[in-house]
């Protein structure tokens, strides 16, 4: 290659330069100089791929490099680095093409995964230019006139682009110039000749490349001086192109170049010569000198190379000469029958591998191109094996049935290949396979997991399913046991809740089952045989148990009658749509059986209210009217979607009024099925408003004495239900609870009523009454002992819940160590909650009664 230094340092400089290109659909692209050193470093090809280091070697990584059998490079298992192996020539892999591309498969096995790697050979200026002779001569007539352009041999340079010849330069001399074109090379005469005075003459020519270090080559012009030979040979075309066929037979003419020369006699008789061809190409076609006549002299074989550049020069008598270039194209003929190779074989393989199990990679390779490469593999014979079409031109040998080595213990395995060429050329290969034999019968359950499904409440002893396994041995080796596995349910053994027949495999319950307790659970069944050693095999039976309607929806707010009597108050301005209360309610069922819906049975306005039918949230249909009475009723009732349907029913009492002080008389408040009940009601409170008070005023002092004690007021800001409301084994499974986590409700401080101190519930909602709709009071109307009040519900304990709602008749529900109660109100309905007792204390207060009669 010449200097060897250069080279030296060049190839360092190429190796800092290894660039990762891009990734294509997984696919890697590196960009290398040629001429490295072996072991040298290409890329982190599994780090760029994204693939584990220390799995290359158990999957058999290689690199198979297409087209031709040399080894360029290689991958390192311990590093997952691409290397070279062997000296890469740019200019004999690639010659004259401007991008050079090597194309590298990775494959890996187990499962077979290919990725296409290509390497981009970048050229080095490894070659200098070269004259094809070191001396050149030419004879020239002393009568050439000045201007006369004389054509010279180009400089051949194997490298490409910068690195190939870029100009000429010419030794000074008093009668030639040098002119260079993108064709070619001329002396111009500068000067005229005079034979007398210089017969001879040497002129030194240059070549210069453009790497770096620049390279350069010589070549010495001899010019003799002439009498008059004034024309040089002219080709009828520049460029003469030609197409071939490959394995076109010797002698085969390819083309006919032509020149003229405008002389007579010797100076007009035009001889024809190769110009810069290589060895390979003189070897593969000759020149006819008196005819230009370009003939096929051996075997052309389009997957060595598929065109070929020559240049051809045409020299009259006496010297003078004239340069064309021939291409010609080599078309592709279908000469070549796949071939196929074995990659990878498990050989032998045991006997009860599963069908589908890969036993071997086939990779099928055609030299050909086009069609002509498209190749099908099949087997012919009627194995337990088919061909699957993995990546590329790559196919997974598996197994379609299962083996069994005391029927076949060996396969010859015949795999033809076919290509798609006219007419199709075919191959064969046969693999051989053995089968190995291992003790492979187990017992064998029918099924890979078994489920059961039983309702609870069901009766101690019940069968829930039956496993059954089968076992192909013989006589005790046959015989299967069924077993239960050890392991705990809920923390308690797995023979407390299950037992299972030994020789049947039927399963039983062992107690009964509550589906609000748990709702499935798994256990492992095992089947043993009698063999030496015995072998067996586990299964996994699911255990679902399905809920039973057993519990009725309960309603947590309103409280049931009997319990109080609570009133909302609806503002008169309410448009239609707007949130006056909500029903909420539990049912400690799942599924379906926890679905609840709500409906209104019976109201005294059927057309001024509706309800949610699954949130339970009471809103007006219409704007409220003055004809529409103030006093109204509601009752709700609450059933789930078990079969058959539980339900519950509850009474919802509304007062239309935007102030309590706007109602002249309360002794109406109750509605028509209680009518009758009034005066007695009344009567009742009248008596009692002495004894509540005293009451009331001793629940006012002890407040502030636990205050004093634990001054934090334990409300929480969003009003949710207590947990005192909630039976035991309430719990929202899978979303599809009764209690929604979505609605909040907070309490506040009213400040438009002399009679209520809180505004009924309300949801975050768009059509919620806004805030200047809404019941209010003003600070002011706080007296001590509650001018602590406000910032006490300002910071309620997210620890602690509370229900309120306004009206005259005002419920308070709170969890914790204290409560408050608020002045002024009427009836205040309080349900407390103490940790120091589970039970519920619910205290009703009645004040200025004696303004209802």
């Amino acid at each position: 290659m010449g200097d060897k230094g250069f080279s030296a340092l060049w190839l360092i400089f190429c190796f800092t330069f290894v660039v990762t290109l891009h990734h294509v659909y997984g696919d890697v692209s590196y960009s290398i100089p040629e001429e490295m050193k072996r072991e040298s470093h290409i890329g982190s090809i599994a780090k760029d791929l994204g693939l584990n280091v220390g799995i290359l070697s158990s999957r058999k990584a290689r690199v198979d490099i297409e087209g031709t059998n040399k080894r360029y490079c290689d991958i390192k298992m311990n590093t997952g680095d691409l290397i070279t192996l062997e000296r890469i020539d740019r200019e004999s892999l690639c010659g004259k093409k401007p991008s050079c591309v090597l194309k590298v498969d990775l494959v890996l096995e187990n499962p077979l995964e290919l990725h296409r790697v290509s390497l981009h050979i970048q050229d080095v200026n490894d070659n200098s230019p070269k004259f094809r002779e070191s001396l050149i001569e030419m004879e020239i007539r002393e009568s050439a006139v000045k201007g006369n352009r004389f054509s010279i041999e180009e400089a051949h340079d194997g490298d490409i682009g910068q690195n190939a010849v870029q100009r000429y330069t010419l030794e000074k001399n008093d009668n030639f110039i040098l002119s260079v074109t993108s064709n070619k090379v001329e002396l111009v005469l500068e000067n005229t000749l005079d034979r007398e005075k210089q017969k001879e003459m040497n002129l030194l020519l240059t070549a210069l490349d453009g790497g770096s270090p620049q390279r350069s080559g010589t070549v010495v012009i001899h010019v003799t001086v002439l009498d008059a030979n004034d024309n040089a040979p002219v080709f009828s075309q520049a460029v003469y192109k030609a197409s071939l066929p490959e394995n076109s037979p010797p002698d085969t003419i390819v083309i006919t170049v032509i020149a003229t020369d405008a002389d007579e006699g010797l100076n007009g008789d035009v001889t024809y010569y190769f110009s810069h061809v290589s060895d390979y190409d003189l070897n593969l076609f000759t020149i006819d000198p008196k005819s230009g006549e370009i003939r096929v002299t051996d075997v052309i074989d389009f997957e060595e190379s598929s065109s070929f550049e020559m240049r051809v020069q045409a020299k009259d008598g006496l010297g003078l000469t004239s340069y064309c270039k021939v291409i010609i194209d080599v078309t592709d003929v279908n000469d070549n029958a796949p071939v196929i190779y074995l990659k990878s074989l498990n050989n032998p393989i045991p006997e009860n591998v599963s069908p589908g199990t890969e036993v071997g990679i086939i990779n099928v390779q055609d030299r050909d191109s086009d069609s002509n490469r498209q190749v099908r593999c099949s087997i012919q014979q009627n194995v337990p094996f088919k061909l699957v079409p993995s990546i590329k031109n790559y196919y997974s040998l598996v197994t379609t049935g299962q083996l069994d080595r005391e029927l076949v213990s060996d396969y010859n395995i015949t795999i033809i290949a076919t290509d798609e060429g006219s007419p199709p050329l075919s191959s064969s290969k046969t693999v051989q396979l053995s089968v190995a034999d291992i003790n492979d019968n187990p017992p064998v359950f029918e099924e890979q997991s078994y489920s059961a499904y039983v309702s609870e409440n069901n009766k101690p002893g019940s069968t829930l399913c039956s496993v059954t396994a089968r076992d192909p041995d013989w006589r005790q080796n046959g015989t299967v046991i069924y077993s239960l596995l050890p392991g705990e349910v809920n923390g308690a053994p797995v023979s407390s809740y299950l037992s299972v027949n030994g020789d049947t495999g039927v399963i039983h319950a062992v107690r009964s089952f509550d589906y609000e307790q748990f709702r499935s659970f798994k256990v492992q069944v095992m089947a043993r045989d009698n063999g030496s050693p015995p072998l067996s095999s586990n299964v996994t039976v699911s255990v679902f148990i399905s809920d039973v309607n057993d519990n009725s929806p309960q309603i947590l707010y309103p409280a049931p009658e009997g319990n109080s009597f609570m009133t909302e108050l609806v503002p008169k301005a309410a448009h239609g749509g707007s949130l006056v209360s909500k029903v909420i309610a539990v049912d400690a069922d799942s599924g379906q059986n926890a679905w609840l819906s709500y409906h209104i049975v019976k109201s005294t306005d059927p057309g001024l209210f509706t309800i949610g039918v699954h949130s339970g949230e009471i809103r007006t249909q219409r704007d409220i009217s003055e004809s529409d009475s103030m006093k109204q009723n509601l009752i709700v009732s609450v059933k789930d979607n078990g079969q058959p349907s539980l339900s519950a029913t509850c009474s919802m009492y509304l007062l239309i009024s935007d102030n309590l002080a706007e109602v002249p008389e309360l002794k109406d408040i109750s509605y028509d099925d209680k009518n009758s009940k009034l005066t007695s009601y009344l009567i009742i409170a009248l008596v009692s408003v002495s004894t509540f008070f005293l009451t009331f005023i001793i629940i006012i002092l002890g407040v502030r004495f636990c205050r004093r004690r634990k001054p934090r007021l334990l409300f929480d800001g969003a009003v949710a239900i207590p947990s005192a409301y909630l039976p035991p084994n309430y719990a929202d499974v899978d979303g599809t609870g009764t209690l929604r986590s979505t609605y909040n409700y907070d309490a506040y401080l009213t400040t438009g009523s002399r009679t209520s101190d809180f505004k009924f519930v309300s949801s975050y909602n768009d059509n919620t009454l806004p805030a200047d709709q809404t019941l209010r009071k003003s600070p002011s109307d706080f007296v001590d002992p509650f001018e602590d009040l406000e910032s006490s519900v300002e910071n309620i304990s997210a620890q602690h819940l509370c229900v309120v709602s306004t009206s005259p008749n005002v419920t308070v529900a709170v969890r914790g160590p204290e409560f408050i109660i608020s002045n002024s109100v009427p009836q205040l309905t309080m349900v407390l909650f103490s940790p120091r007792s589970p039970n519920l204390i619910i205290i009703t207060i009645f004040f200025k009664l004696y303004s209802i009669l």
